[in-house]
């Protein structure tokens, strides 16, 4: 890998002086710029090492040091001014060196400060790699992959015995559009440590492992971020220890929506007294539909686009009938249906079932209320559907 070690001064017999101090390997290459030319070559070159001559150009370098990123700065100083030492550091120089360093520790200095570029340089490549993969996006530290990343963060901690929270976040289906792009996860990785993680789950929704916490100090991080968004958004809090990967996103996904559903059931306790009228088939019907149209429909499409280039020879089938709505998937060896029926006025039923042979087939029921009947709690419900057909039914990676 080529090391661009470029030089930073208006005085042309520096450049003489600090070159002789060099042990120069074959990939090393070096430029030699004056102040004036910075920071637009520095952009084009992309420095390993920046070398900078402050005499007579002291604002020069502390200007020169705000706009150099991650890119390791030696300043040359000629006098041992303490305040003009403490800049430099505040304003991110790598080192110091002045006249009486010897050479040998000018180079020691050097190779430390090329090993650090190695190393970020090397980070990017991962990094960029994560990002092709899909692994994490571009902008941020947002883990994509949770169904991994948890299956790895839980082995870890069930062998240390080391405490840790789940949490499951999301705003409700109203909130949600307010929110600008990246407002809630910016907002959240500024409140976290560097240990902790932050994975997305769905658009505004995320998983955020936090280690070495019990739920109550895990509910009081959490407060301390919703006071800094303006929108209301809720979480759902699970303690880690001997759990599965999938017993923990359920026991999280359902504390979440606990907490969303709380309000909708307070209200509906409120109005106990006028919901005879409610309680008609009829009328119940029409609600039916109109969540059907609104909530289901827009749901399954949203699955299906995102699934529909991920699961490789598998056919996504979407089917509605008198009473219910479907949507199947089905490859060459296996099957699995998620189906929405309304057949009293009380309850919606999810069946659930997974078929891979007439022998081997598990099916599963969920009962909601109307209220508990919502987008956020159908597209978990989804994700999971999908999720245990990759599982069960061996079709790819979980």
């Amino acid at each position: 890998m080529q090391s661009r070690i470029v030089l930073v001064s208006d005085d042309s017999d520096f450049f003489e002086y600090i070159f002789s101090k060099f042990l120069l390997r074959k990939n090393d290459v070096v430029y030699r710029l004056k102040f004036a030319e910075l920071p637009e070559k520095m952009y084009q070159i992309k420095p390993s090492v920046l070398i900078l001559n402050s005499e007579n150009a002291k604002n020069q370098t502390l200007e020169l040091l705000n706009i150099s990123d991650c890119i390791p700065a030696i300043v040359f100083a000629y006098n041992e001014e303490e305040y003009f030492r403490i800049k430099l550091y505040q304003n991110g120089a790598f080192a110091m060196i002045t006249p009486v360093t010897s050479d040998e520790e000018f180079q020691a200095i050097l190779v430390s400060a090329l090993g650090f570029t190695s190393i970020a340089e090397q980070n990017s490549r991962y990094r960029e790699m994560l990002v092709k993969k899909n692994l994490i996006k571009p902008a941020n530290e947002v883990l994509l992959d949770y169904n991994s990343v948890l299956e790895q963060e839980l082995e870890k901690n069930n062998k240390n015995l080391a405490p840790s929270v789940l949490v499951a976040i999301s705003p409700d289906e109203k909130t949600k559009f307010l929110l600008r792009p990246n407002q809630l996860e910016t907002v959240i990785l500024s409140n976290i440590r560097r240990n902790d993680l932050l994975m997305n789950y769905a658009v505004n929704k995320y998983f955020l492992l936090l280690y070495d916490i019990d739920i109550e100090d895990a509910k009081k991080i959490w407060a301390k971020i919703c006071r800094q968004i303006p929108e209301k958004i809720y979480a759902g809090f699970a303690k880690t220890f001997s759990k599965s990967r999938q017993q923990l996103v359920n026991e999280a996904l359902n504390k979440l929506h606990e907490a969303i559903n709380y309000e909708k059931v307070y209200s509906s306790m409120a109005k106990a007294d006028d919901t005879s009228g409610r309680k008609n088939f009829k009328l119940f019907r029409q609600e039916l539909n109109k969540k059907i149209e609104n909530t289901v429909i827009p749901v399954f499409y949203h699955i299906k686009q995102k699934y529909e280039d991920k699961l490789f020879g598998v056919a996504i089938e979407q089917k509605s009938g008198d009473g219910f709505i479907s949507l199947g998937l089905r490859d060459r060896y296996a099957s699995a249906f998620f189906k929405i029926t309304a057949p009293g006025f009380a309850n919606i039923n999810i069946d659930i079932t997974y078929a891979s042979s007439l022998d081997n087939i598990d099916s599963k029921r969920i009962s909601l209320s109307s209220e508990e009947f919502e987008a956020g709690l159908l597209e978990d419900l989804l994700e999971q559907f999908i999720q245990e057909f990759k599982k069960e039914i061996n079709y790819g990676t979980t």
